[in-house]
């Protein structure tokens, strides 16, 4: 990696950790920050990551181990109520390298697109429905709440994205580097139970 793009990638991880940002809009935000054209290639986000968990262990260190505990613990709280729609943690608070600012991503794989959605009604659970980029690059079905976490004594996003049953097959392949993009509920606790 050349200097320009680890240094973007620096950048944008100092706005993921610091802002609460997701890599993509960390990434194009850095390169505006720093004066680069809109066409400069960006890092991958393997290299941001790479520098947000370089980030976290200078200036975090001390609150950093808490919040991701946290907010392990409250994804751990709405895998047990969706239990039935498979649900598995992604994003930061599956890879470690969350804080007190990130949100909870959980994919539930559904046999009824709409079930999921219907039970947050049962239960008079507010969310907001919005569509976002897939894990294949299609468009999913998202459902976000504002949720207390309790061990942050703060409000966190929750987004539960929604993919048909099928799509759980493929969502279990490793990335480039042989690590899980995202564990089930037994997995969650297995981390959780790691760092006790």
């Amino acid at each position: 990696m050349n200097s320009l793009t680890q240094e973007i990638a620096a950048t944008a991880a100092r706005m993921v950790v610091e802002d609460g940002l997701e890599y993509g809009m960390a990434k194009r935000r850095a390169v505006k920050q720093m004066g680069l054209p809109a066409r400069t290639a960006l890092p991958g986000n393997d290299a941001v990551e790479d520098e947000v968990r370089d980030y976290i262990e200078l200036f975090c260190a001390d609150t950093q181990a808490a919040e991701l505990a946290a907010l392990r613990q409250l994804a751990a709280v709405w895998m047990a109520r969706l239990v039935e729609f498979r649900p598995h943690l992604s994003g930061a608070v599956w890879r470690g390298t969350a804080t007190g600012l990130s949100d909870i991503y959980l994919q539930l794989f559904c046999d009824d697109p709409k079930s999921a959605e219907i039970r947050l009604i049962d239960h008079q659970v507010r969310y907001e429905a919005s569509t976002v980029q897939g894990f294949h690059g299609e468009t999913v079905d998202a459902l976000s709440m504002v949720c207390s976490c309790p061990g942050l004594s703060q409000r966190t996003l929750v987004h539960l994205m929604i993919y048909d049953h099928d799509d759980l097959r493929g969502a279990l392949k490793l990335d480039g580097r042989g690590r899980s993009l995202r564990g089930d509920l037994a997995a969650l606790k297995r981390l959780i139970e790691e760092i006790k």
